[in-house]
């Protein structure tokens, strides 16, 4: 198991706290469509009340260690390492909880191609513990408004963890995976497990529009943010996410398994 010091250590070295590859300008653009409520940055939280850009470049400051400066128009975004080990510690917590309580889980990714063997990971994890990993609606076709317009794609599950593939491509998880921010998987999947009136996940843990969809719907979410997903962090600002863990969310696939490691011994599963 990684200590702190190794695991700040492994953080900026891989790029995942600290200076960062997302830019300030990226971000900035991020929190001007998040003020302007347009829902491709909303994920799915509806906001209870307005922010604009100046209170959510606060809030972003305060939870990911971004400069709160809005003169800071340029150059890599920073992420205060301490923080991002904080929110884990506070992650593992709440993933030890489910597992003392036998939670029905539902994991699911937007950055399949990134972040599928950390959930995959915990997904193995949770289900030795005793709970269920939920995998309601497999196989349905979600169209999903992207920038090239509408698009079908069709949900599937692998190694117990969500994602959405192209439709008609099947196989190994980098093959059809793909990048979404939109919180129509989670509505799928919550709305097909109630329909046959399964069990509903008592949380949801992913990222993008899983935390967020989720959470809007009065189903506690935790997650992995980026400093460009700004929804995550007012969800659990306005109470409706429980846990963000703020880190690079674009790096090697490699550089995340290190942290699972390190969420899974902090919420004493490694047994």
């Amino acid at each position: 198991m990684l200590g702190t010091g190794e695991l700040r250590a492994h953080l900026i070295q891989e790029r995942l706290a600290g200076a960062i590859a997302t830019t300030r300008e990226k971000s900035l653009g991020r929190y001007r469509l998040f003020a302007a409520r347009d829902p491709r940055v909303l994920m799915g939280l509806d906001p209870e009340r307005d922010w604009p850009l100046g209170e959510v470049l606060r809030l972003m400051g305060q939870k990911c260690g971004v400069s709160d400066d809005p003169a800071h128009t340029s150059g890599l975004d920073v992420i205060d390492p301490e923080r991002t080990i904080a929110a884990l510690d506070r992650f593992a917590v709440r993933i030890g909880v489910a597992a003392e309580r036998r939670t029905p889980v539902l994991l699911g990714t937007g950055h399949p191609h990134r972040l599928l063997d950390f959930y995959a990971a915990l997904a193995d994890a949770l289900s030795a513990a005793g709970c269920p990993v939920l995998t309601p609606a497999y196989g349905v076709r979600v169209d999903i408004a992207t920038q090239f317009g509408v698009r079908t794609r069709f949900l599937d599950y692998v190694r117990g963890v969500a994602l959405m593939r192209e439709t008609g491509v099947r196989g190994a998880s980098g093959v059809g995976g793909v990048h979404t921010h939109s919180p129509l998987p989670v509505r799928t999947a919550l709305g097909a497990a109630a329909d046959v009136r399964g069990p509903l996940p008592g949380l949801v843990i992913g990222d993008h529009g899983w935390v967020c969809g989720a959470g809007q719907l009065g189903i506690e979410g935790i997650g992995l943010a980026d400093t460009d997903d700004p929804a995550l962090f007012v969800g659990q600002a306005e109470g409706r996410v429980s846990e963000v863990v703020p880190l690079d969310d674009s790096a090697r696939a490699a550089s995340y398994r290190p942290l699972a490691r390190y969420v899974i011994n902090r919420a004493c599963l490694s047994g």
